[in-house]
Parts: C-alpha cells; sequence; structure tokens
C-alpha cells in the first residue's frame, strides 16, 4: 500500500508538470494542498476489498435476477448489467458484464475519479474548486466541465494510467474523451463497478458522493423514480445519447444492503424513453427486494 501511494503521489506530480506545459491557460494547480502521505507518520490506507465474482448469492438471484431478466428479455444481447453487494462483496447480478458497451456520459466517473485521486477537492482550476468541477460535471452532465478537466489531468493516457494505479482493470474501457460524447468510448459494467467500489473507500469518497445525482430529488435524476423506494437512497450518474441509457451508482436503502451497480443499454431500436422506464424498473427491483439482506 505505501508503494501505491508512493506511486500515486510521484504520478500526481508527472501529471501536473505536463499539463501545466500543455495547458498553461488552466493549470492553475497549486501543489501545496495536494496530499503528501509520506510526510505524516500515519499514511492514507487506500484499502479496496476485491468482489467474490464468483460468489453469486442464489437467493438474490432468484428474487431480483428473474426480475431483471423479464425486463431485458426483449434484447437482452443489448444490456449489460453488474449488481454487487458492498459490505458482503457478493454479486448479485450479473448479465455480460464484461462486454462492451458505449456508456455514453458514464464515462464522466472516470473523469472525475481520476481527478480526484491526483487532486485535492479544493484544488483550483479556473478559480473554482475540483470539488465545484466533479459536481458540476456529475449532478449537471455538463460535457464542457468534464471535457475540461479530462484535457486538465492530462487525457486519456493520464487518466487510463491513474485508473491502472488503483487497480482498474485498464483493459475495461477505451477513452475518446471525458464528457462520454463520443460514440468511440466503450466500457464494462465491471469497470465501472470496480470505479464505484474504490470511490466507495477513497479519502475523497464524501465529494464523489456529493456529485451524483440522486433519484427523485437532484441533477439529472430529480424527476426519475419520485416518490419510490429509490428516492434519496439511489445516488447514480446517467447516461443518454441516440440509442444508449446507462445508470451506474449506489444504492443505500434503509431497508435494503448497500449495493453497486452498472446498468447499460445499446438499442437503437427501441425509444430513449422506453429504454430508461426498463432501467428503472430495473432499479426499484433492487429497492423493493429485502431477501439480498446479510444474514
Amino acid at each position: 500500500m505505501k508503494q501505491l501511494l508512493n506511486c500515486l503521489n510521484s504520478l500526481t506530480v508527472a501529471s501536473v508538470a505536463t499539463i501545466a506545459l500543455a495547458y498553461p491557460s488552466i493549470a492553475q494547480v497549486n501543489l501545496s494542498v495536494y496530499p503528501h502521505p509520506s510526510s505524516s507518520n500515519e499514511s492514507i490506507e487506500l484499502y479496496v476489498p476485491p468482489p467474490e465474482n464468483n460468489n453469486i448469492d442464489n437467493t438474490c438471484t432468484q428474487s431480483i435476477g428473474a426480475n431483471i431478466d423479464k425486463v431485458i428479455s426483449q434484447a437482452p444481447n443489448q444490456w449489460g448489467i453488474l449488481i454487487e453487494s458492498i459490505d458482503r462483496q457478493t454479486v448479485i447480478y450479473s448479465h455480460n458484464a464484461d462486454r462492451y458497451f458505449i456508456p455514453a456520459s458514464n464515462t464522466k466517473l472516470f473523469t472525475t475519479a481520476a481527478a480526484l485521486q491526483v487532486m485535492n477537492p479544493e484544488t483550483t482550476i479556473q478559480k473554482k474548486s475540483l470539488r465545484d468541477w466533479v459536481n458540476i460535471t456529475n449532478q449537471r452532465s455538463n460535457n464542457f466541465y468534464a471535457d475540461t478537466l479530462f484535457r486538465f489531468i492530462g487525457g486519456a493516457k493520464n487518466v487510463t494510467a491513474i485508473l491502472a494505479q488503483l487497480g482498474i482493470n485498464p483493459s475495461g474501457f477505451r477513452l475518446a474523451d471525458g464528457s462520454g460524447l463520443s460514440r468511440r468510448n466503450t466500457a464494462t459494467p465491471r469497470s465501472i463497478v470496480e470505479i464505484l467500489r474504490v470511490m466507495y473507500y477513497s479519502p475523497n469518497r464524501d465529494t464523489f458522493y456529493a456529485s451524483l445525482p440522486v433519484a427523485g430529488i437532484s441533477g439529472t435524476l430529480r424527476n426519475r423514480m419520485r416518490q419510490t423506494a429509490a428516492t434519496g437512497t439511489v445516488y447514480a450518474k446517467t447516461g443518454t445519447l441516440t440509442g444508449v441509457r446507462a445508470l451506474s451508482g449506489y444504492l443505500e436503502n434503509p431497508n435494503q444492503e448497500p449495493m453497486l451497480f452498472s446498468i447499460i443499454v445499446n438499442n437503437q431500436r427501441v425509444s430513449g424513453q422506453a429504454l430508461v422506464k426498463a432501467i428503472d424498473t430495473i432499479v426499484l427491483q433492487m429497492t423493493e427486494s429485502r431477501s439480498c439482506q446479510a444474514r
């Protein structure tokens, strides 16, 4: 772990130096605000428990899985879904979890997660804190902010390197931009869940969490799943392109165990409204089921 932190610290300095040369108009990073774990007597530990991918909970698969199968039954090959328990580190449901899909604005999760690993949330970029940049990027799904932040931390090569240092499999995603506007972006549901798990255990977890839209309450989810069990308990990033819808994030329902999930559908033959309704139905199946609670 100490070696990982040293690598991240070195990567931070190198990335910022490169960015300052490449983008002098926006590189206003104050290195003094960066965390330096080695200067403290107590290093910052970032332990991310790996999911037990082969340990699928049969009870949950029967209760949640059967209902999800019905939702995606018309075009199962167009769907990619992975749902995991956070606490029990088990897979609750998996379908095409390692297949590449166009993730649309779920790409912003890669961008903001990488930025929060190499910069302090209070770092100033164009007179705004990184915390504000991340919040606007995810809550409003602002493409300009996402792509500017993506360039600021060095583009695809640097973002991939940063995330690889954190244990995210670089073969699980391919980035063409930071916003998700490009259809050349691809990602597996597993890679997105890996991002979510890493950020769950990150020192900057609160900043990342606060940036995610909340079902029925805020951001791009404010008008979805209102007055349901998902309201106020689902924190997730939306994704929208023609023929593409995605939703990935966290479920924290008091009547249910906390979950990580990534749901992506690429289907040009179905209306966007129908795809959103199907995704929300899946999420509601997750929130309303009690059979997955830890025993």
